[in-house]
C-alpha cells in the first residue's frame, strides 16, 4: 500500500497582494493521480525588449538591523569573496532600486534568481514576496502586485549556513561561508495569459531513426477575464528550414486564475540525433496566440536523443557509451563558487578538448550557461542534487542528527525537484543524481520515488558504494556507483545487475601538499596508470565509466589573506591553465587509440597501425586523420566503426624516419596524435679527453681528467669540489640520496580534509649523511683511474666506485643498504649533486612515456627551463592572476618546470650563462631532478622513483612503492663536465 505524504516544500513562493497571498505552484501528474507540487519557473520571453539583467552593482548590509550601513556589492558573488562577514543566523540585506519599463505596463513582472545561498527572503518596497530555501536552484517570484509607479526599491534577505546548507555541506565544503546571491538575476515581463512551462522530450522507434517529440506547455490565466488561446510550435533546423508547425487550440476557456496543461506528441521523420560527437541541436519556437496574435513568443533548444538501460550497460539513441570524464566544482580562486558566465562556457571547452565527454556536476546543480554549453558542444552531464555526505563521517552533524528523520525529506525532495525543473529540457542531462557519498535510507527510497514521478525518461544515480562494507545500504537507482576502485574494480563492474559508474576515481594529487611543492613533477607520474586503468574500465561493458576527482582546483582566495579549500586537486587550476594531468587525462581519454606502437610492422612499403576506435556513435570516417614523415604528407580515411578494431595503412619508403600521424575530433581538435620513429638518429658523440693524472696527499685525491680537475676528500669519500679553467662546477656529490615519501597536508586542523593553506612549504632532501670511509683503493688503468671504497653512512653502508675516464665521462658505481626506518619506503633514491647557483639552466632528452607531449607539459621529451627561483610568503601568491604558464610558476626552490622530476632520461644537464656546466648520461631507466636549496643547485639522478604519496591512491597509481629497508640498492650515474 503507498503510503501519502502531505509534504510543503521549501521551495514553494507566497505570491500575493497587501490584502491576499497565494501560493503560485506547478502540479506536475504522477501515476497514482495524486499530484506533486513543483514551484514554476517561467521559460524566459525571446523578445530583448522583455527582460533586464539585474547583474552588476547592489547596496549590501551585513545585517538588516543596521540597514543605514550600506556598501556597494557585485551581484552575482559570494559576499565573503568580496570582504563581507555574515555569521550564521544573522541576516544580509541586499538592495536595488527597480525602474520597471514602460511598456510593460499591464503584464506579470517576474523576478528570477538562478541561485541564492541559502535562504532568501525576497521584498519588495518593504513587503515580502516570497522565500525561497537552497542553494545552486532558480527560483521565480511574481512582483506584480507589489509594484507601484515610479522607482521600487527591490531587497533580498540572505542567510548562510541554514539547514540547506548543512545538507549539502556547502560552507563546510568550501571551507569558508558560501553566501549571497551566486548566480544570475533576470526581471522579465509576460502576457497576463502566458506560458508557465514547456517540457520537450523525445523518443525514438524501434529502429532509432524516426522520432517523437512529445511537448507538454502549461498556460496560465492571470488576467481578470477569462480568455481562450492557441499555442503555435515550429521547429526549424539549422539551415532554418521547417521541419514542424502547428497551431494547437486549448481544449478550453481559460477563466480568471485556471490554467491547463496541453500535450503534444508530434511525429519527427528521421531526425538527426543528438550526441556528444554530433551534437546536433534543432530550435523550437512556441507562441501563445490570443484573437489571432502572437502575446508570447519563447525560442529553446531541442536534441533528439534517448537514454535507455538494457542490462548492466547505458545506452544513448541505441549506442552503448561508456562515460570519459571528471568531476566538476564551480569555482575561482576571486570569486569563489560564483564564476562567470565565459567562465562555465571555457570550462565545457576545456575539458571537452581533453576528450572528456562526460561532467559531473559535483556536489550541486549546474548553471544554466554550462547545460547550454554542454548541449551545445556534446558532453553528457550527470546533474547532482545539492545533497552530500548525508549520514558519513564527513559531515559531523550526523553525530548529532538522525539521518532518517522525516524532517529532512522536504529539503531533499525539493533539491531534486528544482534542479530537474531547471535542466529537463537539456539533451546533455543523461542522469539524475539524487545526492553525494550518503548512506541510503527509507527517505532517499522517497525521494527516488518523486523523481521518477517527475521524469522516467532519465535514469538516476546515488553516490554510495555498492560493493563492500562502507556505505553500501542497498541504493535503488538505476545505476550503481563505486568511488575510488582499484584495478580490480573494473572487472567486478561486471558482476553487477545494474550499470556501475566510478563516481569518484583516480583521485588528483592534493593531500601529500608538501610532496607537490617541493617535486610537481609527481603529477606527471599520474598520467601512465591513468591510462592502465581507464583501458580495463574500457573493456569491461559493466563498466559505464567514470570521473576522475576532481576536475579544477578548490582554492580561494579570501580577501583577509588566507588561502583555504581542498587545493590542487584538479587537470586544471583554479585559473583555468592546463596541469600536467589534464595532458595525461588527454592521453587517457583519447577515443582513438594505436594498439600496436610497440610492435610496429611495414610490409609492402606500408606501416601498419592497429587502431581501436572508443568513440560511441561514429566511425572513424568522421574523423579526420592525417599523417606527416619526413618525405610525404597525406590523409586517410576509415571505415572503423564505434567500439570496434581495425587497421590503418601508412605508405612509407626507405628513406622514411618518421611519421606523425593526428586524429582530430568532428568537433575540430585534435583528439590523439603519435610520433611513430622508424629510424632513430644517433645520440651526440662527445669528445675524448687525452689527458688523465692523479695525484694526492694525506687528505684528499686530486684527479685531472682533460680541463676539469676533481677533489676526492679522504676521510668521507665525497667528491668535494671540480672546476674546469678556474670555474667552480661542483660543490659536492654525487652522494647517495633517499627521498622518502611524504604526504604532510600541512597540518591544518579538518574535518573531511580541507586543509589547503598558506603555509605549506617544500621540502629540503638531503643525502645520507656519512661517517667514514674505508679501504680506499685505487687503479690506474690505460682508460680510467679508479677509485674504491667502503662507506658507512648514519643509516646505511655500502661500497662505492669513482671511474675517472678517457672518454671525458665519470661512472659512480653504488651498492648500498639502508637500515632507517625514516627512509624505508622512498619516493626516490639515487645520486645527488650539487652545484653553484650560477648553474641555473637545465636541459634535457627523456623517453616518455607516450610519444607525444604538449610544450606546455613539464613532462615533455625534451627542453630547455631556467631555474627562476621565486620567494613566496604562502603556498602560491595571494590575490593574483598568473600571468604565465603553470610550468612557469615558481616557489623557492625553482619554477614547476625546473624543480620537477624528468623520468626516462637519455641525458640531463645544468649549465651556467658561459655554457658550462655538468651532463649526466643514462639509459633512459633513471630520472633527473633539479632544485635550489640551501644556496646551491641540487641535482638528483634517481634509479627509483614513483607517482607519490597521495592517500587517495590505490591500485595502479601506487603499484611502484616499495620498501627499501635492509635491501641491497646497486645503482651508478655516469657525467661529464665543461
Amino acid at each position: 500500500m503507498k503510503t501519502s505524504y502531505n509534504i510543503v516544500f521549501a521551495c514553494l513562493l507566497f505570491i500575493g497582494s497587501s490584502t491576499s497571498a497565494q501560493i503560485q505552484k506547478m502540479a506536475l501528474p504522477i501515476a497514482d493521480g495524486k499530484k506533486t507540487e513543483v514551484a514554476r519557473l517561467s521559460p524566459i520571453p525571446s523578445e530583448k525588449d522583455l527582460k533586464v539583467s539585474l547583474n552588476g552593482e547592489w547596496l549590501f548590509s551585513e545585517n538588516t538591523k543596521i540597514e543605514s550601513y550600506r556598501k556597494r556589492i557585485q551581484v552575482p558573488g559570494e559576499w565573503v569573496m568580496q570582504g563581507f562577514t555574515v555569521n550564521a543566523g544573522e541576516t544580509a540585506n541586499y538592495s536595488k532600486n527597480l525602474n520597471i519599463p514602460a511598456s510593460w505596463q499591464g503584464k506579470r513582472i517576474k523576478l528570477k534568481f538562478d541561485g541564492v545561498s541559502s535562504h532568501a527572503v525576497v521584498k519588495i518596497n518593504g513587503r515580502k514576496v516570497s522565500e525561497h530555501e537552497g542553494s545552486f536552484v532558480p527560483f521565480e517570484s511574481d512582483i506584480t502586485d507589489f509594484l507601484h509607479s515610479g522607482d521600487n526599491l527591490l531587497e533580498v534577505e540572505v542567510q548562510a549556513l541554514t539547514v540547506s546548507d548543512i545538507l549539502a555541506c556547502t560552507s563546510q565544503y568550501a571551507a569558508h561561508t558560501v553566501g549571497g546571491i551566486l548566480r544570475k538575476v533576470t526581471l522579465f515581463a509576460l502576457p497576463e495569459v502566458n506560458i508557465a512551462d514547456i517540457s520537450a522530450t523525445t523518443s525514438f522507434d524501434s529502429n532509432y531513426k524516426n522520432s517523437s517529440l512529445q511537448l507538454k506547455t502549461k498556460v496560465v490565466n492571470e488576467s481578470k477575464i477569462t480568455s481562450s488561446a492557441q499555442i503555435s510550435y515550429m521547429l526549424t533546423d539549422n539551415d532554418d528550414k521547417i521541419v514542424l508547425k502547428k497551431i494547437i487550440p486549448l481544449d478550453k476557456a481559460l477563466a480568471p486564475g485556471e490554467s491547463t496543461l496541453s500535450r503534444k506528441s508530434f511525429f519527427i521523420k528521421n531526425p538527426r540525433q543528438w550526441n556528444t560527437e554530433h551534437p546536433y541541436l534543432y530550435n523550437l519556437t512556441t507562441e501563445l496566440i490570443v484573437n489571432g496574435k502572437a502575446i508570447q513568443k519563447n525560442t529553446q533548444k531541442i536534441g533528439f536523443r534517448q537514454v535507455e538501460i538494457k542490462g548492466n550497460q547505458l545506452f544513448v539513441n541505441g549506442h552503448p557509451i561508456k562515460l570519459r570524464g571528471v568531476n566538476r566544482h564551480s569555482v575561482h580562486p576571486l570569486t569563489g563558487r560564483s564564476i562567470s558566465p565565459e567562465l562555465e562556457i571555457k570550462d565545457a571547452g576545456l575539458f571537452k578538448q581533453a576528450n572528456c565527454n562526460y561532467i559531473r556536476s559535483s556536489h550541486y546543480p549546474p548553471s544554466q550557461e554550462f547545460l547550454e554549453e554542454a548541449d551545445r558542444i556534446g558532453l553528457f552531464v550527470e546533474n547532482e542534487s545539492s545533497l552530500t555526505w548525508i549520514q558519513h563521517h564527513a559531515s559531523p552533524m550526523w553525530g548529532l542528527w538522525d539521518y532518517k528523520d522525516e524532517k529532512f525529506l522536504p529539503y531533499m525532495i525539493s533539491a531534486n525537484l528544482e534542479k530537474m525543473q531547471a535542466a529537463k529540457n537539456h539533451p546533455s542531462v543523461i542522469i539524475w543524481s539524487l545526492g553525494n557519498e550518503s548512506r541510503w535510507s527509507p527517505l532517499w527510497q522517497k525521494v527516488l520515488d518523486k523523481v521518477k514521478e517527475f521524469d522516467s525518461t532519465r535514469p538516476t544515480s546515488f553516490h554510495d558504494q555498492c560493493w563492500g562494507g562502507f556505505n553500501n545500504a542497498g541504493s535503488k537507482a538505476d545505476i550503481a556507483n563505486y568511488h575510488y576502485p582499484g584495478m580490480n574494480g573494473p572487472a567486478a563492474t561486471d558482476t553487477m545487475s545494474r550499470p556501475t559508474l566510478f563516481g569518484e576515481y583516480a583521485h588528483v594529487s592534493t593531500y601529500n601538499r608538501r610532496e607537490l611543492a617541493t617535486d610537481p613533477g609527481v603529477r606527471s607520474a599520474y598520467a601512465l596508470p591513468l591510462v592502465k586503468m581507464y583501458d580495463s574500465m574500457y573493456y569491461h561493458k559493466g563498466n559505464l565509466g567514470g570521473a576522475i576527482w576532481s576536475g579544477i582546483d578548490d582554492t580561494f582566495h579570501l580577501p583577509d589573506g588566507r588561502i583555504v579549500g581542498y587545493g590542487p586537486w584538479g587537470p586544471i587550476d583554479g585559473w583555468r591553465r592546463p596541469k600536467p594531468e589534464y595532458w595525461g587525462m588527454k592521453k587517457a581519454y583519447a577515443p582513438v587509440v594505436i594498439k600496436n606502437l610497440n610492435d610496429l610492422k611495414v610490409q609492402n612499403n606500408q606501416l601498419i597501425l592497429q587502431v581501436e576506435n572508443r568513440y560511441d556513435f561514429v566511425s572513424l570516417q568522421d574523423v579526420s586523420i592525417s599523417y606527416k614523415t619526413n618525405v610525404t604528407t597525406g590523409k586517410i580515411s576509415s571505415q572503423i566503426g564505434p567500439h570496434q578494431n581495425g587497421f590503418l595503412k601508412i605508405p612509407v619508403n626507405e628513406q622514411t624516419k618518421e611519421v606523425y600521424i593526428t586524429f582530430k575530433d568532428p568537433g575540430g581538435f585534435i583528439t590523439n596524435e603519435e610520433h611513430i620513429v622508424l629510424k632513430k638518429t644517433e645520440e651526440v658523440q662527445y669528445k675524448t679527453i687525452e689527458s688523465l693524472a692523479l695525484e694526492e696527499n694525506p687528505s684528499a685525491y686530486f684527479i685531472q681528467q682533460g680541463d676539469v680537475r676533481y677533489t676526492v676528500d679522504k676521510a668521507n669519500g665525497i667528491i668535494s669540489g671540480a672546476e674546469s679553467k678556474g670555474q667552480r662546477i661542483l660543490s659536492q656529490g654525487p652522494v647517495f640520496c633517499v627521498v622518502p615519501m611524504n604526504n604532510e597536508d600541512g597540518g591544518k586542523p579538518n574535518v573531511a580534509g580541507e586543509t589547503y593553506q598558506n603555509n605549506i612549504y617544500p621540502i629540503k632532501n638531503y643525502p645520507l649523511y656519512t661517517l667514514y670511509v674505508k679501504n680506499i683503493t685505487t687503479q690506474q688503468t690505460e682508460d680510467a683511474i679508479i677509485i674504491s671504497m667502503e662507506t658507512t653512512y648514519k643509516s646505511a653502508n655500502g661500497s662505492i666506485k669513482y671511474s675517472f675516464m678517457k672518454n671525458g665521462n665519470v661512472k659512480v658505481d653504488y651498492d648500498i643498504k639502508c637500515w632507517d626506518e625514516a627512509t624505508a619506503k622512498p619516493y626516490q633514491y639515487g645520486m645527488l649533486f650539487q652545484l653553484p647557483p650560477a648553474f641555473d639552466q637545465l636541459s634535457w632528452k627523456r623517453r616518455g612515456d607516450f610519444t607525444v607531449y604538449s610544450p606546455d607539459d613539464i613532462a615533455r621529451d625534451s627542453g630547455t627551463t631556467k631555474l627562476n627561483a621565486k620567494w613566496l610568503s604562502s603556498v602560491e601568491e595571494q590575490g593574483k592572476q598568473p600571468s604565465a604558464l603553470w610550468k612557469d610558476d615558481a616557489n623557492e626552490m625553482g619554477s614547476n618546470d625546473f624543480r620537477s622530476t624528468k623520468q626516462h632520461i637519455i641525458h640531463a644537464e645544468l649549465t651556467n650563462s658561459n655554457n658550462n656546466g655538468i651532463t649526466v648520461l643514462s639509459d633512459a631507466k633513471q630520472s633527473s631532478r633539479s632544485w635550489l636549496q640551501d644556496s646551491n643547485i641540487q641535482f638528483l639522478i634517481a634509479d627509483y622513483s614513483n607517482s607519490g604519496s597521495e592517500p587517495f591512491y590505490g591500485s595502479p597509481f601506487t603499484d611502484q612503492r616499495i620498501n627499501i629497508k635492509g635491501k641491497q640498492l646497486i645503482g651508478n650515474v655516469i657525467f661529464r663536465l665543461r
